[in-house]
């Protein structure tokens, strides 16, 4: 089986390819010239470059392949320019899906996120039937991959095989980045969390979300979507598990939601518009925080074999490996 795989040079591609590889498939990944290739160095993989803005560069590329995995996205809170990321995420899977239906390839998995997802303020896990349009996406980047998710999904429902998985927030070694993910480990090492936002995230190990990937080029129905989720964790407990794990301190002052917000404009001026760097806080972050992305995974339960586990194991290599390359 030759796999085609977008996004291999980054956190959660990376480990796509390699769970795909453990399976014995030949690869072929997607590569931009002058990408940082440290995430694939060691693989045995036939490397191509293309670009997802390009897509003469994506027919050439996956023509002869068996199936694609569609994991590469513009993954960022802020950017001074959202057309460059809907370019990317929506009209990059376009291309993707077009190339592969010409090719005619057997199945694509195409990597959404949590984010496309219905949360509600009750308390109510979210799953994949909970109610959630557009309007309901907060910035440029949770709106691209909702509309990008919705583009895979038609296709996968008149005509074209087509499975769409929603990792949660993968954590684990490789986030050469760092994602906004990773910056949370990062900032924590270099003790940049003095207080911390009454929030809540569902961590996954980032290798089980690569195994989850595969599990649904196998089981996966088409035209379906699965959360790959694993553990419930406020942000205290989020930062609580790198404090038992390297001894620093967690922090314990709460900053109430209208003090974060302040904050986000604030960074966002200065840093993003000003000095022209991606901020740290972003008022679109701060406004996704206001409800817990608690989920439930009991569809890929129930039709991949998916396991929900802790994320101990995984955020303990993410501190290993963030110390190791000189991050903290």
């Amino acid at each position: 089986m030759l796999a085609f795989v977008t996004g291999a040079t980054g956190f959660v591609g990376s480990h796509v390819a390699r769970a795909l590889a453990a399976q014995g498939a030949d690869l072929r990944l997607l590569v931009r010239s002058g990408s940082d290739l440290r995430n694939i160095r060691e693989l045995q993989a036939e490397q191509v470059i293309g670009e997802l803005r390009d897509p003469a560069s994506l027919k050439k590329a996956v023509a002869g392949c068996d199936v694609v995995f569609h994991v590469a996205a513009d993954y960022r809170l802020w950017v001074r320019d959202p057309q460059e990321m809907y370019r990317s995420n929506v009209e990059g899977t376009k291309a993707i899906l077009e190339a592969a239906r010409e090719s005619k390839v057997r199945r694509v998995v195409y990597t959404s996120s949590v984010a496309t997802m219905g949360f509600r303020s009750n308390g109510h896990l979210a799953n994949e039937e909970s109610p959630v349009s557009l309007a309901n996406m907060i910035g440029p980047y949770k709106r691209s991959k909702f509309m990008a998710e919705e583009i895979a999904i038609a296709a996968g429902r008149s005509g074209m095989d087509v499975v769409v998985v929603n990792p949660t927030t993968p954590v684990g070694e490789r986030d050469i980045k760092p994602t906004p993910t990773g910056r949370i480990v990062v900032d924590f090492l270099k003790k940049k969390f003095p207080a911390y936002v009454d929030t809540g995230l569902n961590l996954v190990d980032v290798a089980e979300c690569a195994r989850g990937h595969v599990a649904a080029l196998e089981q996966g129905r088409s035209g379906e979507r699965y959360l790959l989720g694993g553990e419930n964790l406020t942000r205290r407990q989020i930062l609580d598990k790198p404090a038992a794990i390297t001894g620093l301190p967690s922090p314990s002052i709460k900053v109430p939601y209208v003090v974060a917000l302040a904050t986000g404009v604030v960074d966002q001026v200065v840093t993003g518009h000003i000095r022209n760097r991606e901020p740290r806080a972003t008022i679109d972050a701060v406004r996704m925080g206001r409800k817990k992305m608690f989920v439930s995974s009991s569809k890929a339960e129930r039709d991949l074999g998916w396991k929900t586990l802790p994320v101990d194991e995984a955020l303990r290599r993410a501190v290993e490996w963030f110390q190791a390359n000189g991050y903290a």
